[in-house]
C-alpha cells in the first residue's frame, strides 16, 4: 500500500506518481492529506479511483471515500468508531484500523476491522505522532493478537531492505510513504518493495 503525502509529492501529480507505483507492483493506494480541504481530497480520490485498477482507500474520511467511490477508509482511534460506521457502509467497503499498542490491539480485536495497520515498525519522519518504533519483536507481538483471518500490514520506516523481515514477523504486506514518494523513480521503488515482500 502506497500512502499519499502532498509534502513528499513536491508538486508532482499524485495520479502519475501512484500510477507509476502501481505499475511497479503496489496493490493499494491510501489517500492521506491531513490538511487538505474536503473538496481537494475528494477530487484527488476521485481522480485516483478513475485512473487506477487497484483499491483506493481514504485516511480518516469515510464520507469522502463513499462520495469518491473508493474501496474503503482507514481509521485511527480519534476517528468515528469503526463499528458505528459499519452498518452504514456498503457490504464490500473496507474498514482498516491503526494499531500501535496492546490496548489498541485489544480494542481492535473487538471490532469488525477488515485489516490492521501496525506501527510504527521503525523510526519514520513522515508521521510526527507515530509513537516509538515497535521493532520486529514488538510488531510480531501485536500481529499475533489479530483475530484469525484479519490480515495485518506493517507501517513506519518500511524500506525494500526491511520489508521482508516485517513479512517474516507476520505481516500480510506493508504500507509505505517515503520509500516510494521520496524516490526519484517511484515505479522502480515500488518494484523493489514488491520483490522484497514477494520473496518471503
Amino acid at each position: 500500500m502506497v500512502i499519499t503525502d502532498p509534502v513528499l509529492l513536491k508538486g508532482r501529480d499524485a495520479v502519475a506518481v501512484c500510477r507509476a507505483a502501481v505499475t511497479g507492483g503496489a496493490t493499494m493506494i491510501q489517500v492521506r492529506w491531513k490538511d487538505g480541504s474536503p473538496a481537494d481530497v475528494l477530487q484527488m480520490t476521485r481522480s485516483l479511483v478513475a485512473a487506477l485498477p487497484v483499491p483506493i482507500l481514504v485516511n480518516d474520511r469515510a464520507d469522502i471515500a463513499l462520495a469518491a467511490g473508493a474501496a474503503g477508509v482507514h481509521l485511527g482511534w480519534e476517528d468515528p468508531p469503526l463499528d458505528s460506521l459499519r452498518p452504514h457502509m456498503p457490504a464490500d467497503f473496507l474498514l482498516g484500523i491503526s494499531v500501535g499498542t496492546p490496548d489498541e490491539a485489544a480494542r481492535a480485536s473487538a471490532s469488525s476491522a477488515d485489516y490492521w495497520s501496525i506501527g510504527p515498525c521503525f523510526a519514520t519522519p513522515n508521521k510526527s505522532d507515530a509513537g516509538p518504533p515497535l521493532g520486529l519483536e514488538g510488531f510480531a507481538a501485536l500481529a499475533r493478537l489479530a483475530p484469525e483471518g484479519v490480515p495485518v500490514i506493517g507501517i513506519g520506516g518500511i524500506t525494500a531492505a526491511n520489508a521482508s523481515a516485517i513479512v517474516d514477523a507476520g505481516a500480510a504486506g506493508v504500507a509505505v510513504i517515503g520509500a516510494v514518494l521520496s524516490a526519484a523513480d517511484p515505479e522502480s521503488a515500488a518494484r523493489g518493495l514488491r520483490g522484497a515482500v514477494s520473496r518471503v
